[in-house]
């Protein structure tokens, strides 16, 4: 093969380069060496006796010189690298230091530690990043679609909003990175309870021995989100199996270690929730919801009340049977009827049941008929909601048709059994605000709902906004124990075009999985195939 003469003519320039530094090279070794070589005097004496230990002497002094020269940058190299170890120790020390027991907090209170450490550039850096996090105080947004939501995690499952084509609303982590993340974070939080600093406020008079200790096993539930300029948050929950108290932990990971914002033990075992639904005609809706009702809130929780505002005339005297059979089958009264003799409003409902509690300060859960919840989805409410601080804004897991979703059995399964978090049963409805848990101080202090909003939808998005234009934190994220029953909808015609989108595309999203609609969508186109199938079969058959 004949090599192309740009390559030729390349080679050629590349060997005479070669030689030309190689002659270079040369030339300067015989001027260093001619520099280097003893000097002689100008009388040319030959070499003798005396000219050998001038040659001595001078080679003597250039060896001592060079070596001079190289102890000297020995030594330099040898205190740059003692700085930068001593350096190194200094940034390695002071990151310990924030996991140490003396370690500075945030929000306000009085860092700990040197003058030295609370100056360091590092130290700030990573405060500022938890004054800047919405961690413990809320931020004011734009809008509904500024806030970042939580995703919701046990030690065996992670409930998540974003899904997209490949991922579920509830799976096991599968990269071992988060899981490893998540774990990390559980044993963080197991060792801020069981070994509590002074700010904590636990009481360390008895002893390690007499303290009560938390393990994996008592990790409930957590949630965490990131902020990607600034880091991720997580609020971690643990409690033992026997008792009512909660064991709070909030853990901030700024891009390095995790640090400890505070450790607090929350007490719910006094915390009623008043639970108020809305309601105009359904009575088998209502009866079903209070039959859920019954189990969870009568039998496990008994530390509820429930507020029905109902609307018109027709179907009253039903709701009325229905509590009182239930007042006398379970002898639970702590509820309350309110009759509005006037056209449907949630908004106008909510706002009536909030009023008509006389007893002070209480929890409110805004709930609607077609709602289903678990005990433990009250005790999220109660540990996600706190008087002038947070409001609780739950994602609800809307089921799809049934008929749909068990198309291919005789008949749907009863509803216990449809409550599974499947991409084919239902999605996360992350659109939805109408489903929040909030003091009843924090409501009437935002001005409750837009009164002027008629009809369906459009009253809770109002709140929300109102929350998120103001000081409180408002916590967003998915709970496994919270159901949207999918039941028809109808769209009327006196809504407005807002309205009117809404509710359409509300009806659309409840109806059935992006699957399942493709496949209605081509039932003909199906079952004309299957009948061509079924006609090609039969003539291999016969012939």
């Amino acid at each position: 093969m004949r090599m192309p003469r740009r390559g030729l003519v390349i080679q050629a320039r590349t060997r005479w380069l070669l030689v030309g530094l190689a002659l270079l090279f040369s030339l300067v070794l015989l001027m260093y060496l001619l520099e280097c070589a003893p000097q002689t005097d100008g009388s040319g004496s030959l070499p003798g006796v005396v000219g050998e230990s001038m040659g001595k002497e001078y080679y003597q002094a250039l060896l001592q010189e060079q070596e001079e020269h190289y102890q000297n940058r020995a030594t330099s190299l040898k205190r740059q690298i003692a700085q930068l170890k001593q350096e190194l120790q200094e940034m390695s020390d002071k990151l310990k230091s924030l996991q140490e027991k003396k370690s500075p907090k945030v929000n306000g209170m009085n860092y700990q530690g040197t003058k030295e450490q609370t100056s360091n550039d590092l130290l700030e850096f990573l405060h500022s990043q938890i004054d800047k996090a919405e961690v413990s105080v809320g931020a004011k947004l734009p809008s509904e679609y500024g806030v970042i939501p939580f995703e919701s995690f046990t030690s065996m499952k992670v409930f998540q909003l974003e899904m997209g084509l490949t991922r579920h609303p509830e799976e096991k982590p599968v990269r071992k990175d988060k899981r490893d993340e998540l774990v990390e974070v559980i044993e963080a939080g197991l060792e801020v309870i069981n070994n509590p600093d002074e700010e904590d406020g636990q009481d360390e008079d008895g002893g390690v021995g007499d303290r009560q200790l938390y393990s994996e096993n008592d990790f409930i539930e957590g949630y965490y989100r990131t902020e990607r300029d600034k880091g991720t948050q997580y609020e971690l929950f643990y409690k033992k199996m026997d008792g009512m108290e909660y064991r709070h932990v909030t853990l901030f990971r700024p891009f390095g270690p995790l640090m400890k914002v505070k450790s607090e033990t929350v007490d719910i075992s006094r915390s009623i929730i008043n639970i108020i639904v809305p309601l105009a005609g359904r009575t088998e809706a209502f009866a079903q919801f209070m039959q859920n009702f019954r189990d969870v809130c009568i039998h496990q929780d008994k530390r509820v009340h429930l507020t029905v505002v109902y609307f018109g005339q027709d179907g009253l005297s039903e709701v009325k049977s229905i509590l009182e059979s239930v007042a006398r089958e379970t002898d639970f009264h702590n509820y309350t009827l309110v009759s509005l003799n006037e056209e449907f409003n949630r908004g106008r409902g909510l706002d009536m049941g909030a009023r008509a509690w006389e007893k002070g300060e209480v929890l409110m859960f805004f709930c609607d008929v077609d709602v289903y919840f678990t005990a433990e989805f009250l005790n999220s409410c109660r540990l996600n909601a706190e008087p002038g601080k947070k409001v609780f804004y739950p994602v609800v897991f809307s089921l799809y048709n049934p008929a749909i979703v068990y198309a291919n059995q005789d008949m749907p399964p009863p509803v216990e059994q449809q409550l599974v978090h499947k991409k084919d049963s239902g999605f996360w409805r992350d659109f939805g605000f109408g489903m929040t848990c909030q003091y009843r101080t924090d409501f009437l202090t935002v001005g409750g709902f837009d009164l002027e909003v008629k009809g369906w939808g459009g009253e809770d998005v109002h709140l929300y906004r109102k929350y998120l234009h103001g000081e409180l934190m408002v916590i967003r994220t998915p709970v496994p124990g919270l159901f949207h029953l999918w039941h028809e909808k109808h769209c009327a015609d006196e809504l407005t075009p807002e309205q009117y989108r809404m509710c359409i595309q509300s009806k659309a999203m409840n109806e059935a999985s992006h699957s399942h609609l493709g496949m209605l969508v081509f039932r003909d186109e199906i079952e004309a195939h299957l009948r061509k199938q079924a006609y090609r079969t039969n003539s291999e058959a016969v012939g």
